[in-house]
């Protein structure tokens, strides 16, 4: 009789360290869903197929490091917003710099011109 119980109350104790255990284990090893650490909030628009948007959504989705970069947006002067994404790279320094570069050339491509002065790191993970 003693045995069964000594039995019971040590798979109580197991569950119970499983239970603590559990949330841990799944965050541990990605970073997929998570914003990371935000330095501004993205402009970002409301359009779901807006190609900012999506590139945003992407890099949430994403489970390595991973950077996004845009455009301040200043309602007076820039009509337009131009990002930037890395998404699983080896390293967040990596992501940043990618995702700047990514920014940056898109400046260049349009040929446009902010009032804000450029791109800037928005989030990174």
């Amino acid at each position: 009789m003693r045995f069964v119980s000594m039995k019971s109350v040590a798979a109580s104790m197991m569950a119970a360290a499983l239970v603590l255990a559990a949330p841990g284990i799944g965050t541990a090893g990605s970073l997929s869903g998570s914003e990371g650490a935000k330095r501004f909030p993205p402009p970002l628009a409301m359009n779901p197929k807006d190609q900012c948007r999506i590139a945003y959504n992407a890099y949430v989705a994403a489970g390595g490091h991973s950077a996004y970069a845009t455009t301040f947006y200043t309602r007076v002067r820039d009509l337009y917003v131009v990002c930037g994404k890395a998404l699983n790279a080896p390293s967040q320094k990596a992501a940043e710099d990618l995702a700047m570069r990514n920014c940056q050339g898109g400046l260049k491509k349009w040929r446009l011109n902010t009032a804000s002065g450029g791109c800037s790191i928005a989030a990174s993970k």
